[in-house]
């Protein structure tokens, strides 16, 4: 510590201290701490996007499933013994809820 320099360790302390600061503003961490100090924004901004989750979940599992009974109704016309079985099993039990209503 000749001649009033720092010493090593805080010229290195200040340098992670510097890498830790541009990480957190690369992060985005100041936009995050913003966002927890207003609640209500907050509140809305999950809202809107939990309704915009579930409805792209209702929409996908619709097509999933549509896609899937397109190909098991294929599959039945195809008119194999086991699928068509099970194709037919399947329809009973639809059938019999459906009734059951």
């Amino acid at each position: 510590m000749a001649n009033g320099t720092r010493p090593e360790w805080v010229t290195d302390l200040i340098e992670k201290m510097e890498r830790t600061i541009e990480a957190l503003d690369k992060a985005g961490v100041a936009e995050w701490v913003e966002l927890f100090r207003q609640p209500r924004r907050l509140l809305v901004i999950n809202f809107f996007s939990g309704v915009a989750r579930g409805f792209g979940i209702a929409v996908g599992f619709t097509v999933v499933s549509a896609l899937f009974l397109m190909i098991l109704a294929r599959i039945a016309r195809l008119n194999l013994p086991v699928v068509s079985e099970f194709v037919a099993d399947i329809v009973r039990l639809v059938q019999l809820e459906l009734r059951g209503l």
